[in-house]
C-alpha cells in the first residue's frame, strides 16, 4: 500500500505541471474536466489510504503496548525464576556438604571394615599357605619313602628271580641226570629183551626146520607107496623076468628093511618133534603174551630217545639264547652307560636352564613389584591429596573437578595395576609350563622330580607374598589412621 501512494504522488506532481504532454494552460475544457475527474478520484483514494494507514497505526501502537506489557511480565517472571534458582542452588550446596559428610563417615567405616577383613584374610591365607606347604613337604617326603620302598621291592624281586633261575637250573641238571640214568636202564632192558627175542626166534626157526623134515617124511611115504604100486605093476608086467626080479626083490626087501628102520627112527623123531613142537607152542604163546609189553617198552624207548634228542636240541637252543642274551646284556650295559651320560648332561643343561628361567622370572617379578609399590605410593598420595582437597574445598565446582580428576587417576592406576598383575600371571603361567615340561622330560629319562631346583613358583614367591601381605597390612593401617584423622 505505501509504495502505491508514493507513485501516485509522483504522478500528481507531474500532472500539475504536464498532463499527457500538455500543460494546464494549453488544455481544453474537456481535457480539464477529465483532469479534474481524475484528480477527484485520486483524492478519494488518498483519503481512503489515509484512513487505512491511521487504522494500521492504531493497530501497531496497540500491539506495541501489549508486547511491552508482556515483556515486563516475562522480565518479572525471569527475575523470580533466577531468585528461585539461586535458592535451589544454595539448598543443593547444603545438601552436597551434608552428603559429603555422610560419605566420609561411610567411607571411614568401609575402610575400617575392609582393613579388618584384609588383615583377617591375610593372616588366614598365610596360615593356610604354611599348612599347605608343610603338608606338601610331608607328602613329598612320603613319596620319596614310597619310591625307596619300591626300589627295595624291585631289588628283592630281582634277587628272588635270580634264586629261582638258579634253582631251575639245578632242577634241570638233576632231571637231565635222572633222564640219562633212566635211558641207560631202558637200554639194558632192551638188550636183554633183544637177546630173549633172538633166542625165541632161533627156537621158532628150529620148529620150522622140524616141520620141513616132517613134510619130507610124508613125501618119502608117498614115494614108497608109489614105488609099491610101480612094483606091483612091474611084477605083473615083468613076470617073465622073475629071476631078475627076485634078485631085485631081495635088494628091495633089504631096502625096505632099511626103510622100515628109517621109518621107525622117523616115528621116534616125530614123537620127539611133537613134544618139542608142543613145548615151542607153549613158549610161543608166552612170547605172544609178552609181545605187546615189549612193543610198549620199545615205543617208550623210542619216545625217550626222541625226548632226549629234543632236550638236547632245547639245551643247545638255550645255550645259544644265553649267549645272545649275554651279548645283548653287554650291549644294553654300553647303551645304559651312554644314556646315563646323556642324562647327566641333560640334567646339567636343564638345571642351568631352570636357574636362568628362575633368575629372569625373579628379575621380572622384582621389576613388577617395584612398579606396583610405586603405583601404590602414588595412589596413596593421590588419595591423601583428594581427602585434603575435599576437606579444604570451598567451591563446589572445584571439588567436582578434583573428584573427576581423581577418579580418572584412580581408573588409570587400576588399569596399570591390572596390567602388571596380568604380566605377573602370564610369567607365572610360562614358568609353570616350563616346569611341567621339565618334570615330564625328567620322568621320561628316570630322574626324580622331588629334588631341587624344581620348585613351583608359589614356593619361590612365599617370602615375597609374606612381605607383600605385611606391606598391605601396614598400608591398610595407615589408611585407617588417615581416615580417622
Amino acid at each position: 500500500m505505501p509504495p502505491k501512494s508514493k507513485s501516485k504522488k509522483v504522478l500528481k506532481g507531474k500532472s500539475s505541471a504536464v498532463v499527457d504532454g500538455l500543460s494546464t494552460d494549453e488544455m481544453s475544457k474537456d481535457q480539464l474536466e477529465e483532469h479534474i475527474v481524475r484528480l477527484r478520484e485520486e483524492l478519494d483514494r488518498e483519503r481512503e489510504e489515509r484512513s487505512y494507514f491511521q487504522l494500521e497505526r492504531d493497530k501497531v501502537q496497540a500491539f506495541w503496548e501489549i508486547c511491552k506489557r508482556n515483556l515486563e511480565e516475562t522480565q518479572a517472571e525471569l527475575r523470580n525464576r533466577r531468585r528461585e534458582r539461586e535458592e535451589a542452588e544454595e539448598r543443593h550446596r547444603v545438601e552436597i556438604t551434608v552428603y559429603k559428610q555422610k560419605l566420609k563417615h561411610v567411607l571411614s567405616e568401609q575402610h575400617d571394615a575392609v582393613s579388618e577383613l584384609k588383615i583377617d584374610g591375610v593372616s588366614s591365607t598365610a596360615l593356610i599357605q604354611n599348612q599347605h606347604a608343610e603338608s606338601e613337604l610331608r607328602l613329598r617326603g612320603e613319596a620319596h619313602d614310597l619310591q625307596g620302598d619300591v626300589r627295595e621291592k624291585e631289588l628283592h624281586n630281582q634277587d628272588c628271580i635270580k634264586e629261582l633261575k638258579l634253582k631251575h637250573q639245578v632242577e634241570l641238571m638233576e632231571l637231565t641226570n635222572d633222564y640219562d640214568k633212566r635211558v641207560r636202564e631202558i637200554e639194558v632192558r632192551y638188550h636183554r629183551k633183544m637177546q630173549s627175542m633172538t633166542e625165541a626166534e632161533n627156537k621158532k626157526r628150529r620148529a620150522e626146520v622140524m616141520e620141513i623134515e616132517d613134510r619130507m617124511r610124508e613125501r618119502i611115504v608117498t614115494m614108497t607107496e608109489d614105488h609099491d604100486r610101480t612094483h606091483r605093476s612091474a611084477e605083473e608086467y615083468y613076470s617073465c623076468v622073475q629071476s631078475r626080479l627076485l634078485a631085485e626083490q631081495k635088494e628091495l626087501k633089504e631096502e625096505l628093511g632099511e626103510v622100515k628102520k628109517q621109518q621107525a627112527r622117523a616115528d621116534n623123531d616125530l614123537s620127539a618133534a611133537q613134544q618139542e613142537n608142543k613145548r615151542l607152542h607153549e613158549s610161543l604163546q608166552e612170547a605172544e603174551q609178552q609181545l605187546p609189553k615189549l612193543h610198549k617198552q620199545l615205543e617208550d624207548h623210542e619216545e625217550a630217545k626222541t625226548e632226549r634228542a629234543v632236550s638236547r636240541v632245547r639245551v643247545k637252543r638255550l645255550e645259544t639264547e644265553i649267549r645272545d642274551l649275554s651279548v645283548q646284556h653287554e650291549l644294553l650295559l654300553k647303551a645304559f652307560m651312554t644314556v646315563e651320560r646323556e642324562r647327566d648332561e641333560l640334567l646339567q643343561r636343564q638345571t642351568q636352564l631352570i636357574l636362568d628361567v628362575q633368575q629372569k622370572s625373579g628379575l621380572k617379578e622384582l621389576l613388577l613389584e617395584k612398579k606396583l609399590s610405586a603405583l601404590t605410593e602414588t595412589l596413596e598420595t593421590t588419595e591423601a591429596q583428594l581427602c585434603g582437597a575435599v576437606a579444604a574445598a570451598g567451591v563446589d565446582q572445584t571439588a567436582a573437578d578434583a573428584a573427576v580428576k581423581l577418579e580418572e587417576i584412580l581408573e588409570s592406576k587400576k588399569v596399570a595395576v591390572s596390567d602388571l598383575q596380568d604380566d605377573l600371571d602370564r610369567e607365572s603361567q610360562e614358568y609353570e609350563e616350563q616346569l611341567r615340561k621339565a618334570k615330564l622330560r625328567m620322568k621320561n629319562i628316570g630322574v626324580p622330580t622331588y629334588q631341587p631346583p624344581l620348585r613351583p613358583i608359589r614356593y619361590m614367591l612365599t617370602k615375597k607374598n609374606h612381605r607383600k601381605q605385611e606391606e598391605e597390612i601396614s598400608v591398610v593401617q595407615k589408611r585407617k589412621k588417615s581416615t580417622q584423622s
